[in-house]
């Protein structure tokens, strides 16, 4: 299935997105990197800023780290490209894949506010302790964090590691930070879909 921002973001919407220069990112960006996937799904996912993959190809989430999200959304049942619209807090890559600054966070947050009002999700997932504590303000340790329902603005938010930190810590034991991120986004998707395949992912 194969959906694209249009159905939702209208061309001007992303003209005026992909234009965007008020942020000293815009100096070094290669592309404004504004979201995949489905946007009428009720699954949105948030994570920090673009990659080096993510700023050359102007999509998010493209990279091994991307690659790792998508295998382990489809191992909870979730279609990468079907039941969930993939973004970043940040629309353009820091150099050196830093951490975004404040005023960074603060240029971009008026096009996350507006995407989250146009999917209008039931559920975000918060990838990685940036996008948590830029989306509901929270500095606790992801440890303690990662796998709690947050209830804030009439949705639910699931906080989850951030695949990069999977990838430094890559067992798939039970009780370490893959296994327990598969755990995570299964609450998501039985919640969704009350056990039932969210469409047509299979459940392992």
């Amino acid at each position: 299935m194969t959906v694209t921002d249009s159905s939702t973001f209208d061309p001007a919407w992303l003209e005026r997105c992909r234009h965007y220069s008020n942020c000293g990112l815009a100096s070094t960006r290669q592309h404004v990197v504004v979201s995949r996937g489905n946007p009428q799904a009720r699954v949105m996912v948030i994570g920090e800023a673009p990659g080096a993959s993510e700023d050359e190809q102007g999509r998010p989430f493209v990279g091994r780290s991307g690659q790792l999200l998508d295998q382990l959304l489809q191992l909870a049942g979730l279609d990468p490209a079907a039941d969930v619209f993939v973004s970043n807090v940040v629309k353009c890559r820091p150099p050196n894949n830093r951490k975004p600054s404040a005023v960074e966070l603060r240029a971009c947050r008026p096009w996350i506010d507006d995407q989250i009002a146009r999917v209008d999700p039931a559920v975000v997932i918060l990838v990685g302790a940036t996008a948590v504590a830029a989306m509901v303000n929270s500095k606790q340790p992801m440890r303690g964090l990662r796998g709690q329902w947050i209830h804030r603005n009439e949705r639910l938010w699931m906080p989850i590691f951030h695949p990069s930190y999977l990838l430094r810590n890559p067992s798939r034991e039970p009780g370490k930070p893959v296994s327990l991120t598969v755990a995570d986004l299964r609450q998501v998707q039985e919640w969704l879909c009350q056990g039932e395949p969210a469409s047509s992912a299979p459940l392992p």
